[in-house]
């Protein structure tokens, strides 16, 4: 096990630890020297680092999703940490823990498992109860989901995500169909909260780092999700074909606009309804990562956030006093900047290559 995690640095601490490398580029000083640039992680974050001298002997050493040790020193650049690499090496296999690099949920599966079990025992609609017990009882999608991530990098980006988000929508379910009464079928909507994103279980893979499946980039968890679907609805023979349509639809509308990767909006209420318990829930759990994983040291203002489109503000930081007039939001850095007006020739060379 790690020694030292990225959550535990401080500003001016010497460090040695294991890192995974999410990005590395290899760019220019000014003498014309290179010096290597990366993104350093662990399960707790991860860190901007340089590495600025005897950089020659060691930057084809190693790669993107590799492990290394690296030895430096932790600074302030810019109001967010940034690790100045001396030493560092590739690591090998038995010198690390898979489990100290990957984010995880900080609940155990095993007890979130059991936690949608008993759920889906609550569910009082005979079909809609078999279907999910057949879905859970299948060893494949239980151990599957038990370490699935929900997405890359939105929402609940860690082992046991999906899982994690599936329970949330499933308690928000239960809160919205109390509230809208008559209007919303609990067990309809409590099985879209269950197979909405059941696809990402053969969707994303997570050796290294999260990335897609050969199937996840071909066919996406829409259409995976429909498949598990229809393997488990083949084995209940008398499951009524207007509810296994309610069911496909809840897959095929959760992203709620065709923009967003719906091939349908959402047309009956439960659909709706879950589609924006589900954009809730992921926005989030956004803003909670967002704020506890802020590499900002000083200030009331996250950084810009891609998933989210904006900054968000601190507010414990912000009541207790920090300045705002004083202490602006910085840049929003991610953001793309705004295009600047084309000059006279720009013009007409676009209204040429546009004809």
């Amino acid at each position: 096990m790690k020694s030292t995690y990225i959550a535990d640095l401080k500003p001016d601490q010497d460090a040695t630890s294991f890192f995974l490398v999410q990005s590395k580029e290899i760019r220019q000083k000014k003498t014309g020297e290179p010096y290597l640039a990366l993104s350093l992680a662990d399960r707790t974050g991860e860190i901007e680092a340089k590495m600025w001298d005897n950089v020659a002997e060691v930057m084809h050493t190693f790669d993107r999703d590799d492990f290394v040790k690296a030895k430096g020193r932790v600074q302030i650049f810019q109001n967010r940490p940034q690790f100045t690499i001396h030493k560092i090496r590739r690591a090998e296999e038995d010198e690390i823990a898979i489990e100290d690099f990957f984010a995880a949920s900080e609940r155990d599966p095993e007890e979130m498992l059991a936690e949608l079990r008993g759920i889906v025992a609550a569910v009082k609609n005979p079909h809609l109860k078999a279907l999910l017990e057949a879905i859970l009882g299948d060893e494949e999608i239980a151990q599957r989901l038990k370490r699935a991530p929900a997405a890359k990098t939105v929402h609940h980006a860690y082992l046991g995500g999906l899982l994690e988000h599936i329970l949330s929508m499933c308690h928000l379910c239960r809160f919205a169909a109390t509230h809208y009464g008559a209007l919303v079928d609990l067990d309809l909507l409590v099985a879209g909260a269950v197979l909405h994103d059941i696809g990402k279980i053969y969707e994303l893979a997570y050796r290294r780092s999260l990335h897609y499946t050969d199937e996840g980039q071909l066919l996406g968890h829409i259409v995976l999700g429909l498949r598990i679907l229809d393997d488990k609805v083949r084995l209940l023979s008398d499951f009524p074909p207007r509810l296994r349509a309610l069911l496909d639809h809840f897959i095929i509308s959760h992203h709620g606009e065709l923009e967003w990767g719906s091939p349908k909006v959402p047309m009956f209420a439960e659909a709706l309804l879950l589609h924006c318990l589900d954009n809730l829930d992921a926005k989030m759990e956004a803003v909670r990562s967002l704020l506890k994983r802020d590499p900002l040291v000083e200030g009331c203002w996250t950084l810009y956030s891609q998933p989210l489109d904006r900054m968000m503000l601190k507010t414990d930081k912000y009541l207790a006093g920090a300045p705002a007039e004083e202490d602006p939001p910085p840049a929003e850095a991610g953001k793309p900047a705004a295009s600047k007006p084309l000059s006279l020739f720009g013009e007409q060379l676009k209204k040429a290559l546009d004809k």
